[in-house]
């Protein structure tokens, strides 16, 4: 039993060094969901795959009648998540002007993280989070040289457009 805790709390050390690694990233470019909230997800996710396991082995007295539905617990975490990301994307009313998307999608990904490590997926963890650390330190450098102009929002008249031109009157 105790040997199964210190497992667990091994995960959660892992899955904090790999989202603080990511929320770190989105911390130091200003955006709002930074280190302690990715490194919550990732804990989170763990705890969340854990008490699976528990689950699982706890029915398992019980027959093949009673089961437990790992697949529906990994659709709860996301859509919890899911629902924690869809709060940091604002967008603007008539413009097409959004914000938050990464940040929502890199939450989600930490969620993925923190439940590969929840498993045991180690390799797949770490991979996946140094990808995902390369996504959000650097595509946004080839985006503002290559995918600028495409983002550029048309510039702003100042003034009443319809006002006549009195500049040149001759009166």
């Amino acid at each position: 039993m105790f040997d199964t805790e210190i497992s667990i709390f091994l995960r959660i050390v892992v899955v904090s060094l790999l989202a603080g690694a990511l929320g770190w990233e989105r911390e130091s470019a200003g955006k709002a969901a930074g280190l302690r909230t990715h490194i919550l997800v990732g804990i989170a996710c763990v705890l969340f795959i854990a008490i699976g396991q528990f689950m699982a082995v706890s029915f398992r007295p019980y027959g093949d009648h009673v089961r437990f539905d790992a697949a529906g617990l990994v659709g709860a975490i996301v859509t919890g998540i899911s629902f924690l990301g869809a709060g940091m994307i604002f967008f603007k009313r008539g413009s097409s002007d959004v914000r938050g998307l990464t940040t929502a999608a890199g939450i989600l990904t930490t969620a993925g993280i923190g439940i590969l490590v929840g498993l045991e997926r180690y390799f797949l963890a770490v991979g996946s989070t140094v990808i995902v650390f390369f996504v959000l330190r650097f595509v946004n450098i080839f985006e503002q040289k290559y995918l600028e102009p495409r983002y550029k929002q048309p510039e702003q008249v100042s003034g009443d457009v319809d006002a006549p031109d009195v500049t040149n009157s001759s009166t």
